[in-house]
């Protein structure tokens, strides 16, 4: 008989790559879902897995109205205990096109902002709460290959830190978990190029539910890029600069 906890959980993004293997371990271990997502096929076939469980609903972060169906969802759950910020965008961008940097930071500013934003002021109004964002490593140095791609991550894990502490001013009970992942074997990569110390989904997440459950509060998966972001940051930027860094 699997164990039922009653905890509920909301992950954005949570269609496919390291939301969707997220959702499989939650739903393991007894947690209900509300699963957002831009495919609607794909949203009916997951809920069909545990159709008592799983709350679905198509939500497009960019759009203006995704606030709305995020609180919509949540209802439809009955409450949200963890909310799992997961959608987001990067491409490798040498010719540096203008209109791919832009769509980069429409979703993973502008789309981040909104949501997350909506699931901190529920959790204001509850008392209580959870807010995890999957970000990146290439938050910690600009990645002349992907430029938007770095910057917009680097701007969630400054977002968060900038949410912790008002939650404090405000006497929030609000938990924060920054997930920041390696090269992940997602669609996101999805360009036939090869990556070095490629993990597979699977693996994220089950160290971002055990993160999850450990409180952590920020979460370098796996321990080759705890090594190599800890060398990063000690790597000058006269030096930085210089490097030829590609995939």
């Amino acid at each position: 008989m699997k164990r039922v906890n009653n905890k509920r959980a909301v992950i954005i993004g949570g269609t496919s790559g390291i939301g969707y293997e997220t959702a499989l371990r939650l739903l393991k271990k007894g947690w209900r879902l509300g699963i957002a997502g831009r495919r609607t096929g794909k949203l009916r076939e997951i809920q069909a897995m545990a159709p008592d469980r799983i709350a679905v609903r198509r939500i497009d972060i960019c759009q203006e109205n995704a606030a709305d169906e995020l609180l919509g969802l949540i209802s439809d759950l009955g409450g949200m205990d963890l909310f799992i910020q997961c959608a987001g965008i990067g491409y490798q961008n040498l010719p540096l096109n203008t209109e791919t940097e832009l769509d980069t930071v429409a979703t993973n500013v502008e789309g981040f902002v909104r949501m997350v934003d909506t699931a901190f002021h529920y959790f204001g109004q509850q008392g209580k709460g959870h807010i995890c964002v999957i970000s990146s490593i290439a938050g910690t140095k600009g990645l002349g290959v992907a430029p938007a791609y770095s910057a917009t991550k680097r701007f969630q894990n400054i977002y968060i830190d900038c949410l912790e502490q008002l939650a404090h001013l405000r006497r929030y009970r609000i938990r924060f978990t920054d997930v920041r992942p390696g090269f992940v074997a997602t669609d996101l990569l999805g360009d036939e190029k090869r990556y070095p110390m490629l993990m597979s989904p699977e693996k994220v997440a089950r160290h971002i539910v055990s993160g999850i459950k450990r409180r952590k509060r920020v979460l370098v998966i796996d321990w080759r890029y705890r090594i190599l972001v800890f060398f990063w940051r000690l790597i000058p930027r006269r030096i930085w600069r210089m490097l030829p860094i590609h995939n």
